[in-house]
């Protein structure tokens, strides 16, 4: 049996769920009364948190790791690379006689200064302005990160600039929770009931494909850049739909139940597994969180998956089309708000035309994702979702709602100033020992960017590299704008005579006669889609440099800025982080593509090429003998078309070279990026398609790669 079978001996679940995670119920057990009720102040109202209060967490925090024998600390954060931070420290020190000791004070655990000089800021900061703060978010629990020698106590933390400028994804991601807080509290108070809070919660689903390590460690691009940067297509892909849902392979199977094994132990509620659509894709889904918690929690499914999988000798890949010609992966944001007493501010109820509290905040989201579609989409913009989208069940890069044909019609209705359809279905399968169950309130449409589904919204358009933080922060920034406007004008409305609900249907009638163009119901792939959502006013962000520059627009930073999610240097030094990522990622693919077509492309189909030109003159020898020249016909032909490929992989690398280097005489970084898009990129694709030509000619022993046929479907 191996190690890792080992680990999967069978155990109770509840026996180590959450045994690496310092929650809630720790806390009850190694805090004093007072310091709980405190510390909850601080995690629920967002209290002060007394100096002592932090000693004795610490005390507590430190005494509970060293029963685990970690040795260090890190405060964990998340920079704007979209990947996560740590700088460890150990708990070890030298008090006044030399002797060693263990200390962790409140100090440390609330605040740590990493040199901030090499993340990236936007231009918000000059490089000899190195310090930068890591401060505790108490709202999402500390966790043990295990490694090969011990683990790591890991604590939860937002960062910062020198002078307090956000220089992470966290922190508006709280500022948005705050804000929204605030707005559907409000709107809840006009329908007589009083909440302590409202909280946005997360549930975001995280595709991946596995390949083994072997198939990858010999591809320089899945190394380099994370995808397949040349590959012909296999006979078969995707085709014949034997993929999704199907039964999981065995050393998957492992994978999974390792990972999902160390994601218990940390507290993260692995929910859902299985095969996707594509070849080799698989999906894991969690239960609804807190948005931080959530946020924090998929980062650490990301390199729990990474980490399983390269114990078990496999690779994951987290890019968003690492394989041209089937699924790519996304990383559908399930987004939902829940109050204090518990209820989903966005379940419909058995008649959602009745309930109008609903009814309002469903149309705040319809107004947020019409006034902000262009952002939303910025938010979601990078390199590999430029090949993800609109494509293979990816939604297209053209916001829209999909709300189903219950709630459009009583939507319309209201507009309409008709009696409200009722939207509670009965589903009958006509099989007797089947049971009627109650229809959705919605239907699906997978083509749709942003899909009401039940009782929640799927933002499907996310890519599954990305950190979820800064969607879910300005559609929470959004929506809370929208409820603030609606709720100010039904209580004008109140004002004027109008009881609760003759108040809000006549503001509904409004909004949504004002945010029907963005609903959309039908297929978002038509071309006639497109030339509809022209017509409808809706932006059309083709690619990532097209649809960062909504981040420069004077009504979205105006959003941001007065909400005080983002400062306006603040939203220009993220402007400014991803145009540069942009452009230095798809500066790692093109020369990444230039020394994989020359140093080993060519070379196979130049040797490749020799072998027909001499099997050409040996023929040409017999053809003289037997005096018949047309034997040498087929093989002229092959030689020729070899030939041609050769001849274009030269003349189109020569071109992509050209153009990289004309990549460096911009100046400005929006000018290289929409250079990039419109012309560096269209010329890979053309080397692309000489490499991929030449695949299917040259043989197998010849061929110095692993191939989709390889890589696809053994394992």
């Amino acid at each position: 049996m191996s190690s890792s079978s080992e680990e999967l001996k069978r155990e109770n679940l509840m026996d180590y769920y959450g045994i690496n995670t310092f929650n809630d119920t720790l806390m009850r057990e190694k805090l004093p009364k007072e310091a709980y009720r405190n510390l909850q102040d601080t995690i629920k109202n967002g209290a002060s948190l007394d100096k002592e209060v932090a000693n004795t967490v610490a005390h507590a925090m430190k005494e509970w790791a060293l029963e685990h024998g970690i040795t260090h600390f890190t405060h964990w954060f998340q920079p704007m690379t979209g990947l996560t931070a740590e700088k460890h420290d150990a708990f070890l020190d030298i008090d006044g006689d030399g002797e060693p000791i263990q200390r962790f004070s409140g100090n440390m655990l609330i605040q740590g200064e990493p040199d901030a000089s090499s993340f990236p800021s936007g231009g918000m900061r000059s490089t000899f302005e190195a310090r930068g703060y890591t401060m505790w978010d108490p709202s999402s629990p500390a966790f043990i990160m295990e490694g090969p020698g011990g683990g790591i106590l890991c604590i939860p933390s937002v960062f910062i600039s020198y002078n307090g400028e956000a220089l992470d994804k966290k922190t508006p991601l709280l500022r948005s929770m705050s804000v929204l807080d605030k707005a559907a509290c409000d709107i809840i108070k006009i329908f007589g009931r009083e909440v302590s809070k409202v909280t946005t919660t997360l549930g975001p689903e995280q595709e991946y494909f596995l390949v083994d390590i072997d198939y990858y460690e010999s591809r320089p691009d899945l190394i380099l850049a994370g995808r397949t940067l040349i590959g012909a297509k296999p006979p078969k892909g995707q085709q014949m739909e034997d993929h999704y849902f199907g039964s999981i392979k065995e050393r998957v199977l492992e994978f999974m139940q390792l990972a999902e094994k160390e994601l218990y132990k940390l507290g993260i509620p692995a929910k859902t597994r299985h095969n996707e659509v594509a070849p080799h894709q698989f999906e894991l889904a969690p239960i609804f969180s807190e948005a931080n918690i959530a946020a924090d929690r998929n980062q650490q499914v990301m390199e729990i998956l990474k980490r399983v999988a390269t114990r078990l000798d496999l690779a994951l890949l987290l890019h968003e089309k690492p394989f041209a010609g089937v699924n790519g992966s996304g990383k559908h944001l399930n987004w939902s708000i829940v109050d204090s007493d518990g209820h989903n501010l966005l379940d419909p109820g058995k008649t959602p035309s009745e309930n109008v509290q609903f009814l309002v905040i469903l149309v705040a989201v319809l107004d947020a994702v019409y006034n902000y579609a262009d952002i939303l989409r910025a938010t979601i913009a990078s390199t590999g979702n430029d090949h993800r989208l609109g494509a293979n069940e990816a939604p297209p890069a053209i916001m829209s709602v999909f709300l189903g044909s219950s709630l459009s019609n009583i939507l319309d209705s209201i507009e309409k100033g008709d009696e409200h359809v009722s939207a509670d279905k009965i589903i009958d399968m006509g099989i007797s020992n089947l049971p009627k169950i109650q229809q959705d309130n919605t239907d699906r449409n997978r083509t749709s960017p942003f899909a009401f589904t039940g009782n929640k919204f799927e933002f499907r358009a996310l890519g599954s590299t990305a950190s979820i933080s800064m969607s879910a922060t300005v559609l929470n920034a959004a929506v809370a704008e929208s409820m603030k406007a609606i709720a100010v004008e039904i209580v004008a409305e109140k004002a004027s005579g109008k009881d609760t609900s003759e108040a809000c249907f006549a503001i509904l009638k409004k909004y949504i006669a004002k945010t029907k163009p963005i609903r959309f119901e039908g297929n978002n792939y038509s071309g006639d889609w497109v030339a509809e959502a022209k017509k409808r006013g809706l932006p059309n962000l083709k690619n990532t440099p097209e649809a960062l520059e909504s981040f420069t627009k004077e009504k979205n930073i105006k959003m941001l800025t007065s909400l005080k999610i983002l400062s306006e240097a603040e939203i220009e030094s993220r402007y400014n982080t991803k145009l540069e990522r942009y452009c230095n990622t798809i500066a790692i693919e093109y020369e990444t593509l230039k020394t994989m077509a020359s140093t080993m492309v060519m070379p196979a189909a130049l040797a490749y090429q020799n072998e027909v030109v001499n099997a050409v003159q040996g023929l040409k020898e017999v053809s003289a003998l037997l005096g018949d020249d047309t034997i040498i016909d087929e093989q002229a032909k092959l030689l020729k078309k070899v030939a041609g490929e050769v001849a274009g992989l030269s003349k189109t690398s020569d071109v992509l070279k050209e153009l990289t280097e004309k990549v460096e005489t911009f100046e400005a970084e929006n000018e290289k990026a929409a250079f990039i898009a419109d012309t560096v990129l269209p010329a890979m694709d053309n080397v692309r398609a000489h490499c991929d030509a030449l695949e299917e000619l040259v043989p197998d022993d010849l061929w110095p790669l692993p191939k989709y046929r390889e890589m696809l479907f053994i394992m």
